[in-house]
């Protein structure tokens, strides 16, 4: 059986959490435009206001898992 992929929108905004919690830079986004540069920009904010808000490792975890 075949498995789905992953809706592309849902695969960039994990990509820049995670992009974030590794402590690279807004500039490393991998998307010129569209929306697909917007979700990864959405996911390093997220990724960064985790890091401000003082959330560690597990709890960083645990978002990427719900993500």
């Amino acid at each position: 059986m075949k498995r789905q992929k992953r809706n592309p929108n849902d695969r960039a905004l994990h990509k820049g959490y995670v992009a974030a919690v590794q402590g690279r830079d807004h500039d490393s986004c991998p998307y010129q435009s569209g929306s697909l540069h917007q979700e990864w920009v959405n996911g390093w904010r997220q990724g960064r206001e985790d890091i401000w808000s003082g959330f560690g490792p597990a709890a960083q975890a645990q978002r990427l898992e719900s993500m």
